[in-house]
C-alpha cells in the first residue's frame, strides 16, 4: 500500500531527476491526455502538472508522482497507472494550487494515500 509520502515520490530516481520532464507527452492506461506543463522534484511532494489541451476543455491537471509507472526519456513520455476517466474525475486544479496543503490532501485522497485507499496498481 502506497503511504502519503510515496504517492508523492516518483517510484524510480531516475524519472525526473536528471530530466526537465516539461513539454513530455502523458499517457493514461487508455490513451493520451496531455502535456506535461510543470514539473517538481520536491522530496515528499514530486507532481507532475499536465495540460489536457482540448480534451479537458484546456484544463490542466496535477498529478501526484507516485501514479507515474515509466518515462521515457527518448521519446519523451511518460506512463501513468490511471485511466482517462480517473484523471478527468480529479479535483478541480487551479495554478493557486501548486503549493496549497488542503489540495494536495485531497487530491492524495482521490488517487490513493488517504481513506479508502484502493491500491489501482494491483487492481488493473
Amino acid at each position: 500500500m502506497q503511504t502519503k509520502t510515496d504517492l508523492w515520490t516518483y517510484r524510480e530516481a531516475g524519472f525526473a531527476s536528471t530530466n526537465n520532464l516539461v513539454g513530455y507527452g502523458v499517457e493514461a492506461l487508455d490513451d493520451s491526455i496531455g502535456k506535461v506543463d510543470d514539473a517538481t522534484i520536491d522530496a515528499g511532494s514530486s507532481y507532475i502538472v499536465v495540460d489536457t489541451g482540448p480534451w479537458i476543455f484546456g484544463k490542466k491537471v496535477m498529478l501526484p508522482a507516485g501514479v507515474i509507472r515509466d518515462v521515457d526519456h527518448e521519446d519523451e513520455k511518460i506512463f501513468v497507472n490511471r485511466t482517462k476517466e480517473q484523471i478527468k474525475n480529479a479535483p478541480e486544479f487551479d495554478d493557486s494550487f501548486i503549493r496549497d496543503t488542503a489540495y494536495h490532501d485531497r487530491l492524495g485522497s482521490y488517487y490513493g494515500a488517504g481513506p479508502g485507499y484502493r491500491d489501482w496498481d494491483d487492481a488493473l
